[in-house]
């Protein structure tokens, strides 16, 4: 079988109708509905239902579904590890969410490349449902992000616990907000635990989902915000952003994804590593709650979540 129809019938799956898998896939939706099709007669079975909300496996996809993704994950894992450079033993896919990239996995990063030296390494940057999709793939090993979902034959568990502290380009800003705030949509907790804590008339207007790359108009605009301490560390040592020592600090945990059908010895080596990079970044980030001063809001406070780790 093309392994395309595979990827094609599962990124249906994922994206609810032919439309947006078209659009993930940059396709167009009748290629999509042609490959579904020669999937169908090649099973001699339909494996979707049509309808006006979107596309709904049939008991015969439903039964296929599991098979594709062994398919694809079994081509994808031959793949890489043909192409893996003379002279090593094995491949290792790494994912981690974009704000977690520059303080978290690219030190992970370098511990590989250090500590790991018959290993070839690949990596990947993304939001949750993306890493999800291409572990489930085969295209990755282990991925570090915050709020993901279970997945079948995937692993979760904590890493660490990122603090959501309010910072402004005014050393003076006041801990009520003002005009000059602006929501980071990091999460359906957070903007939770946000409305819950302040007013909703002064809630920003203006919101955005750029998660850490934020703080670039943060910055520019002489605004204020929420972002993990970690990853404003640098800025406030430097003076261009302070902690608003009054307003209150939101736990935000992050989370290590793995698959454990893969190499166990390798798994387990690159994850020591990772926690190692994972408690140095927790150390220093206490440091700067500590010295700011703000209150850390209770993680009972936090709504429940469909997170198993």
């Amino acid at each position: 079988m093309d392994i395309v129809l595979a990827r094609t019938f599962l990124e249906v799956i994922a994206a609810g109708n032919f439309q947006a898998a078209a659009q993930n896939l940059f396709v167009t939706q009748s290629a999509v509905s042609l490959r579904i099709k020669r999937l169908e007669d090649e099973l001699g079975r339909p494996v979707f239902t049509r309808t006006k909300s979107g596309a709904q496996l049939t008991p015969a996809g439903e039964q296929f579904e599991r098979f594709a993704r062994s398919m694809v994950r079994l081509w994808e894992e031959a793949r890489y590890q043909v192409a893996v450079p003379a002279g090593l033993q094995s491949l290792l896919l790494i994912g981690c969410q974009y704000s977690l990239w520059p303080k978290l996995g690219m030190p992970w990063l370098r511990q590989i490349e250090e500590q790991m030296l018959e290993t070839a390494i690949r990596a990947e940057v993304g939001m949750p449902d993306r890493l999800l999709r291409l572990m489930m793939d085969g295209l990755l090993d282990i991925a570090v992000m915050y709020t993901p979902q279970l997945r079948p034959g995937l692993e979760v568990r904590p890493l660490l616990d990122d603090t959501l502290v309010l910072v402004s380009t005014d050393p003076d800003y006041p801990a009520e907000l003002d005009e000059r705030y602006v929501s980071i949509d990091w999460s359906p907790e957070f903007r939770a635990l946000q409305t819950t804590h302040f007013s909703c008339d002064l809630l920003s207007r203006v919101t955005l989902a750029l998660g850490s790359l934020s703080v670039l108009y943060v910055l520019s605009n002489g605004r204020a915000a929420y972002f993990p301490a970690r990853v404003v560390e640098e800025h406030v040592a430097a003076g261009r952003l302070h902690v608003v020592a009054g307003a209150p600090a939101f736990p935000f945990p992050a989370y290590v994804v793995w698959n454990p059908e893969k190499d166990a010895d390798m798994i387990d080596q690159a994850m020591k590593l990772l926690r190692k990079v994972g408690e140095d970044a927790d150390r220093r980030q206490h440091e700067l709650v500590d010295e700011a001063g703000v209150t850390e809001i209770d993680d009972r406070l936090l709504p429940e979540t469909d997170q198993s780790a």
